[in-house]
């Protein structure tokens, strides 16, 4: 008689409740602490986001077009231990004793030269051992001229993508190369403009 077997839908639910038992959400479980175990996991990560990466604000435009003020960007400080920066990385660095600014004024710059290279600003473009670079990055031509300098050994030369309102080596000369921080790694946040 069939009247006296269960439904199709009586052992769905039935398959269901006991297939739902073993899900982790259906137990409170999953919502406690975390343990010894969790909390040493957790103070690792700290530790290593602290210890090569940190977040920076960029609070003028000598970067500007590639970046804006008020700009929320990641830096990774674990390369410059095993290499030297390379041409074009953009880099963040105590900047070096002047009037006016502390040794503890963070700067943020592109490298334009290593050591061993001679740099040159003159006739609104960039010249490197006398040849002039092609920088797409630019927000206009530079409007000076500067002397032509030689990079040391230990030292790069780093310049604003915004040239004409940038202090920079053009001002203070071969930045040394100890006075890195890190590495730009990528923006993650601009603020919307109103």
């Amino acid at each position: 008689m069939s009247f006296l077997r269960p439904s199709a839908l009586n052992n769905f639910f039935i398959t269901s409740a006991t297939v739902l038992k073993w899900m982790p959400c259906q137990s409170w479980g999953f919502l406690r602490w975390p343990g010894l175990d969790g909390l040493l996991r957790l103070l690792v990560l700290v530790l290593l986001w602290s210890t090569f990466s940190e977040l920076r604000f960029i609070p003028s435009s000598s970067m500007y077009p590639t970046l804006r003020v008020g700009d929320r960007i990641i830096i990774e400080k674990a390369s410059y231990y095993l290499k030297v920066p390379a041409i074009n990385d953009i880099v963040t660095f105590r900047a070096p004793k002047q009037l006016g600014i502390t040794g503890e004024d963070v700067f943020i710059k592109r490298v334009v030269a290593k050591a061993g290279d001679f740099v040159q600003v003159h006739h609104g473009s960039l010249y490197v051992n006398g040849i002039a670079q092609t920088e797409d990055f630019l927000v206009e031509r530079p409007a000076y001229t500067s002397n032509l300098t030689y990079v040391p050994e230990g030292h790069v030369y780093v310049l604003g993508d915004n040239r004409n309102n940038s202090y920079d080596s053009h001002v203070w000369g071969p930045l040394p190369i100890k006075n890195v921080i890190g590495r730009f790694v990528t923006r993650c946040y601009r603020p919307s403009n109103k």
